[in-house]
């Protein structure tokens, strides 16, 4: 992924738009010689302050065995996308797509006793099933406990994190809010969240190139 200087995410920023709630990716992992990557669409969930993520697959899924040639993966998330046709954007009238992604380069670990297993998997129920606090896994006990045979974890230890928010910041900022209000009236399914995302680009970048405030009356040093 090509990451300009001016569509560069920071740890913030990629940390905050993750956890608004965007936990399913596109994990890929080396296929092997004259073969492409193997791809699996996935929830997955992040501990970003350790550096890890977990998740589990069946059994026979076929990433697993590129795993185990090649623990070498990366788990990709994209949203908030839109395209912007060119006569928009002014000369010379080049088109573009907006998008956020963020890329996860990371080692994987297969995670295959019951044990192992059942903690990945009731630390996901936590995340995405917080109102069933009662439905956890026990090997060897209960309807899942009894599948727990069927999957296998996946223990990813992140190596890079690159983040992508691109959404015109190289414009002037009156061009980019130009865009946005284009992308208002188009008014199409996901033309919101990207307008979202270039506002909120838009308001950083207006933030930092703001002047100091003055002093307020009374607050000068002494000289």
């Amino acid at each position: 992924m090509l990451i300009r200087s001016w569509d560069r995410g920071d740890e913030d920023e990629w940390r905050a738009w993750l956890a608004e709630g965007r936990d399913f990716g596109l994990l890929a992992a080396n296929g092997g010689p004259g073969r492409g990557p193997v791809l699996v669409p996935t929830h997955f969930l992040l501990d970003a302050d350790r550096g890890e993520i977990l998740l589990h697959l069946a059994a026979p899924n076929p990433l697993l065995a590129a795993v185990r040639a090649d623990p070498e993966v990366t788990l990709a998330v994209t949203d908030d996308y839109a395209f912007a046709p060119g006569h928009w954007r002014g000369e010379p009238g080049t088109p573009t797509s907006f998008y956020a992604s963020v890329q996860f380069h990371a080692t994987a670990a297969l995670v295959e006793d019951a044990a192992g297993k059942a903690e990945i998997l009731n630390r996901q129920l936590a995340h995405f099933q917080p109102e069933t606090p009662q439905v956890r896994v026990a090997p060897g006990e209960g309807e899942f406990g009894r599948l727990l045979s069927g999957l296998t974890g996946l223990r990813l230890t992140v190596r890079e994190v690159r983040a992508k928010f691109k959404y015109d910041d190289k414009k002037p900022a009156a061009e980019q809010l130009a865009l946005a209000a284009r992308l208002a009236d188009r008014a199409r399914p996901l033309d919101a969240a990207a307008r979202a995302q270039l506002l909120r680009r838009n308001g950083r970048r207006t933030a930092r190139t703001a002047p100091p405030a003055p002093p307020a009356p009374g607050n000068r040093a002494s000289t």
